[in-house]
């Protein structure tokens, strides 16, 4: 345990410490360069990582450190041209603050628990589809530098012409934390995932500060953050949609920064917000999308409250030097996403919808998809901060964020209309993220309800004689925030680790050994890497764990994804091939070119139950091949002495 802390403090260190350098020279202070800390760094980090590229240098910790450098003395030169002002947000009292860090913290150790709970170990491998490209994306720019915006992706899209656009930040900073902590890939990941529940609370906490929210709804929301299914633990099974929930926690700082810079048009609002847009679309290019879509009811309600459409045309202009500053800067994230939609290498395809339109509202306001048990206690404390919303104050916009999300997701959940699939392209027309995206602003709501209950009995007992009114304010607190937690059985951890659990771990109707990746698969993998020298290469197939061999190994795989789609032609050949190496010019060629000296094959993978490749099969018999570790899930060859590439 006293080791995955190390890295969780290490990675907590590399996401806050450069952001909030930055932050602090660009002239945010307080929850707010808390807040927007993560977003400079991810924003450093992704520009970083494809400039070095462009240039020829490679991403590591000194050029990053350059990187956060250069962006200091930015934001430093930036904020001299400002005349100070004063601290805006809420008059909080200093205890009050007090209360809403414990709040925050006791939601970011309850979301930490959940998923560690969920995970079964501090160095599970997390078994989703998703999960591999991330693992061998962060080993590959570790060993090698490379922060273009297509090398994570040549870990398995490796032919020539082929380059797939994969925003990087997330990989970029979790490379420098692998280099610096030495852990295992799978404990990198993990370390990082356990911080996302703290990162939404605390994106909660600034959202609540920055427009005047009381301390009560602000420490309430980061609690009811952590506690929906279906925002952050539903994801972690399905997936892991990793950079997506790491984006989507942070979307709503997204948004201060925005109306921070409305308010003041000024260089240094429109540093630390140009800051934010960046870090958004870095970190994963649907994000932004998202921060965009919770700003819009902002906007809305901004444009219409004063009917000064005068407003509108000054915000756009203000905001044209922002957006030109990020054309610039990230043209190459924008261009490649670009490219990506509009090229036919990776179609579009959306998820099927076979919801009914009353199961879609129901899924979204019981905050139950696939679970056993509605989370009522949350759509109880929904229900109240709907009625309540018009006390919401300077945040009611968010009840409108709300309502588009959530229709939004419902839409998405039970049509198939092309125009619903157009627009939740940005998303790949995924119910979980939709309606993780709806359960951020409902959460807000639902803790205002919470608030509101609160307010309502300490106003009911102010009015009783004899009973100051502080005491009334802090027991009120105290009492409904412990009964909301108590009533949610931890807030719902029990039952949220359970959904975390099958996509690390055995389930009922899965064992251990019929999961994508074994122990056993990930023990030979481990071995692979103590004999293997560096340059070679090893043969596997994408149908079993084994995919997840340069993650844990660093020895480059021949199919680094489960994805059959855009497979190399060597791989193509090879699977079906490779057991004639004895016999086969062409694949001995092959071999030879791509300095393949290993062959491992296990079991499970995608889809599960797949049959063994044909050239994979028979091995043992093959005169050419040397076995040299098996266990029961896992078998590991070398080429023979005289076979090998000489």
């Amino acid at each position: 345990m006293l080791e995955f802390a190390v890295v969780v403090a290490a990675y907590a260190t590399v996401l806050f410490a450069p952001g909030a350098l930055v932050g602090a020279l660009a002239g945010a202070r307080g929850w707010l360069l808390a807040g927007v800390a993560p977003l400079l760094t991810y924003a450093v980090a992704g520009l970083a990582g494809p400039w070095l590229a462009l240039a020829g240098l490679p991403f590591n910790l000194p050029w990053f450190l350059a990187a956060v450098a250069l962006a200091a003395c930015a934001a430093l030169l930036l904020r001299r041209r400002v005349r100070r002002h004063g601290r805006g947000g809420s008059p909080w009292p200093r205890p009050a603050h007090g209360a809403v860090l414990v709040c925050l913290l006791f939601a970011a150790g309850v979301g930490a628990y959940t998923i560690v709970r969920g995970m079964g170990s501090f160095g599970a491998i997390a078994q989703g589809f998703d999960a591999v490209y991330h693992a061998n994306g962060i080993r590959y720019v570790a060993d090698t530098g490379d922060g273009s915006l297509t090398g994570t992706s040549s870990v398995n899209w490796y032919a020539d012409g082929t380059e797939l656009f994969y925003p990087n930040a997330y990989h970029l900073l979790g490379s420098l934390v692998y280099r610096l902590t030495g852990a295992d890939i799978p404990v990198v990941l993990n370390a990082g995932t356990v911080l996302l529940p703290g990162l939404l609370a605390l994106a909660m906490v600034v959202l609540v500060r920055h427009f005047a929210g009381r301390a009560m709804l602000a420490g309430t929301a980061a609690l009811v953050s952590v506690a929906p299914v279906t925002v952050l633990y539903e994801s972690l099974d399905h997936g892991p949609l990793l950079p997506f929930l790491l984006g989507l926690a942070l979307s709503f700082v997204g948004v201060v920064t925005l109306h921070a810079f409305l308010a003041r048009p000024a260089p240094d609002t429109g540093f630390v917000l140009a800051g934010a847009v960046l870090g958004l679309l870095t970190v994963h290019t649907s994000t932004l999308f998202t921060a965009v879509l919770f700003a819009l009811p902002l906007l809305v309600a901004r444009w219409v409250s004063g009917r000064d459409w005068r407003r509108v045309r000054r915000d756009v202009l203000v905001l044209l030097p922002v957006a030109a500053a990020c054309l610039v800067l990230a043209w190459q994230q924008l261009f490649g996403a670009l490219g990506l939609a509009a090229g036919s290498e990776y179609a579009y395809q959306g998820w099927p919808s076979k919801t009914e339109w009353n199961t879609a509202f129901g899924i979204l306001l019981t905050f139950q998809h696939f679970e056993r048990q509605p989370q009522l206690w949350l759509t109880a404390a929904l229900l109240v901060g709907c009625v309540c919303a018009r006390s919401l104050g300077r945040l009611r916009w968010v009840a409108g964020t709300a309502a588009v999300t959530g229709l939004f997701a419902v839409a998405v959940i039970a049509s198939d209309s092309p125009l619903v699939m157009a627009l939740s392209r940005p998303w790949w027309d995924d119910p979980y993220r939709l309606i993780a995206m709806a359960g951020v602003p409902m959460s807000l709501l639902a803790a205002h309800g919470i608030a509101e209950t609160q307010r309502r009995v300490r106003d009911a007992l102010a009015r009783l004689p004899r009973l100051p009114a502080s005491p009334a304010a802090w027991g009120t607190a105290v009492v409904v925030v412990v009964a909301f937690v108590f009533a949610t059985n931890l807030l719902y951890s029990r039952a949220d680790a359970d959904v975390v659990r099958p996509g690390f771990g055995p389930r009922p109707g899965v064992p251990e050994r019929q999961l994508p990746v074994s122990r056993g698969e990930a023990a030979a993998m481990l071995r692979l890497g103590e004999l293997a020298q560096p340059g070679d290469w090893v043969m596997n197939a994408r149908n079993d764990g084994t995919a997840w061999a340069y993650a844990l190994s660093g020895v480059r795989v021949v199919s680094g994804h489960f994805d059959r789609g855009l497979q190399p032609p060597e791989a193509v050949f090879l699977v079906n091939h490779f057991n004639e190496y004895g016999t086969s010019e062409r694949v001995r060629e092959t071999v030879q070119r791509m300095n393949i000296r290993w062959v491992i094959t296990g079991r499970g993978g995608y889809p599960r139950g797949a049959p063994r490749p044909q050239g994979l099969k028979h091995l043992d018999r093959m005169p050419f091949l040397e076995l040299v570790y098996r266990n029961a899930d896992a078998s590991l060859y070398r080429l023979a002495p005289g076979s090998a590439v000489p």
